[in-house]
């Protein structure tokens, strides 16, 4: 009677996460349930355990305290295939760089990317923004409130990371305080995707 119960709150967690198609907060979960922190993710832990053990389709994620239930990676090629999308490219080195200084900064501004890297990354901040692995955050509190900016979910999700603390360790900086253009592909080689449009796609 135990198992079956342990297996209809499984299943009533996995459809929660089905119908939502975006990551759903634990709270949210816990809420809905009536059940425990502890207990859910419990659950959620024994989901994401049996996914990856069958060597299911589907993969659970982690992204804080948010669970999104996403398609397994290594059959990304064929799920393209079968919906006929075409690979997005890569990230441009540029955008690389200031995705690289909002992540370990942030929140952080425009100026301070712009300082940084020594020119003007407007454009590519606008860019980062279209594709949802950065967002506004607020303003700084100085003279003429410059909009801060911070790394989003879709962020995580594109570079398979949990949360901020499994960035990678900082990349090196050379004497004149610019970043190394040889640490620029760090995030992106760490992660293995590509584009937060990429791992989108892989949800659907």
């Amino acid at each position: 009677m135990e198992n079956l119960e342990m297996k209809e709150i499984e299943a009533t967690i996995e459809g929660i996460l089905f119908a939502s198609g975006e990551p759903v907060s634990i709270d949210r979960i816990c809420i809905a349930m009536d059940m425990d922190k502890a207990t859910v993710e419990l659950v959620l832990q024994r989901l994401s355990d049996y996914y990856a053990y069958e060597r299911r389709g589907i993969r659970l994620l982690r992204m804080d305290d948010s669970y999104q239930l996403c398609s397994a990676p290594e059959y990304a090629d064929i799920i393209r295939k079968a919906f006929e999308i075409r690979k997005p490219a890569k990230l441009s080195q540029p955008a690389l760089e200031v995705l690289t200084i909002i992540a370990y900064y942030q929140p952080t501004t425009r100026a301070y990317v712009d300082q940084i890297r020594g020119v003007d990354s407007s454009y590519t901040v606008g860019l980062l923004l279209d594709r949802h692995l950065i967002e506004e955050c607020g303003r700084l509190q100085v003279p003429g409130r410059p909009r801060l900016y911070r790394t989003t979910q879709a962020f995580l999700r594109a570079f398979h990371l949990n949360s901020l603390d499994e960035l990678p360790e900082m990349p090196g900086m050379e004497e004149d305080g610019q970043l190394r253009l040889e640490d620029m592909a760090l995030l992106q080689n760490e992660g293995g995707a590509e584009t937060a449009a990429e791992a989108e796609t892989a949800s659907e």
